[in-house]
């Protein structure tokens, strides 16, 4: 019998494909180099994983995240690294 998958599944899958994305863009060299990326959420990732994955990044030392005026973030690490 076929189960339809859990909400928490999708959610999770939600977060790990939000996770890759920007841990694609913060490894890129141009990003490392200046420390900093501005990044949004698409519109087919799920709001609740955006914020998750936001938060959980926030939550690493040497990390700023600033909330932009139009739903953007800002990821900078540059201070932290140079202190």
């Amino acid at each position: 019998m076929n189960q339809a998958p859990y909400p928490t599944s999708k959610l999770r899958d939600s977060y790990e494909l939000v996770g890759h994305r920007l841990q694609r863009l913060i490894a890129s060299p141009r990003v490392q180099r200046i420390q900093l990326v501005e990044v949004s959420r698409r519109d087919y990732e799920s709001p609740e994983a955006w914020r998750q994955v936001i938060q959980d990044i926030g939550d690493t030392a040497g990390i700023k995240i600033e909330h932009l005026d139009d739903g953007a973030v800002r990821i900078g690490w540059r201070e932290y690294c140079d202190s």
